[in-house]
């Protein structure tokens, strides 16, 4: 699909804003090692692109914003750069799809794709850790539930029950982030001349 330059140049500042984030925000908290850095990351990131959505309601707008934030990654400090790479391609992906299937942009929809992307942060060290990094499955899988026996201080042998808390917390996270990304961007929107559009669901 082809954009018009005001669209590009809209879609550019969203994809920078989201690649700054990645570069700032992400190097400081994979320096103090803060709890959910992934989850955060991935969730600021999508409420970017689907702001961006508001301003570009056409179909690819929010994979375009994706890509140019990836590719802005590269210059992020540290040397492993291909496993945040890929997750900010394949959240940019999802959201892509979610915002898709519905017919314009709404609160609801905002919601599912900052909830479903976020999921994609329990699913990627099983992706590239394997796929890339050449870990055992069991080795990812026993580090997912060790880090959330330690967040939610439940003991690692209730591995459904982790599996579930962490599902549970990244849908909660990322569906209040979908929410807030529609706020602020329909004020956003309003204040820059624009009209705020009008939910539909």
């Amino acid at each position: 699909m082809k954009f018009s330059t005001r669209e590009l140049v809209n879609l550019a500042v969203f994809g920078a804003l989201w690649g700054l984030v990645e570069i700032s925000l992400g190097s400081v908290l994979h320096a103090i090692n803060l709890p959910l850095t992934g989850l955060s990351l991935s969730v600021i990131g999508v409420m970017v692109a689907s702001i961006g959505r508001l301003f570009v309601p056409r179909r690819g707008s929010t994979l375009f914003i994706g890509v140019i934030a990836m590719v802005l990654k590269l210059f992020s400090i540290g040397n492993i750069l291909i496993g945040p790479m890929v997750g900010i391609l394949a959240e940019a992906i999802l959201a892509e799809l979610i915002l898709d299937a519905f017919q314009k942009p709404s609160l609801a929809a905002f919601i599912s794709a900052c909830a479903g992307s976020a999921l994609w942060v329990i699913v990627q060290p099983f992706v590239t850790g394997i796929l890339l990094f050449g870990r055992n499955l069991l080795v990812v899988w026993f580090d997912m539930l060790d880090s959330g026996s330690r967040l939610f201080g439940i003991p690692s042998q209730a591995a459904w029950g982790i599996v579930l808390a962490l599902v549970a917390l990244h849908l909660v996270i990322g569906g209040i982030g979908g929410w807030l990304a529609w706020k602020l961007g329909n004020v956003l929107k309003i204040r820059l001349g624009g009209n705020a559009p009008e939910s539909v669901g």
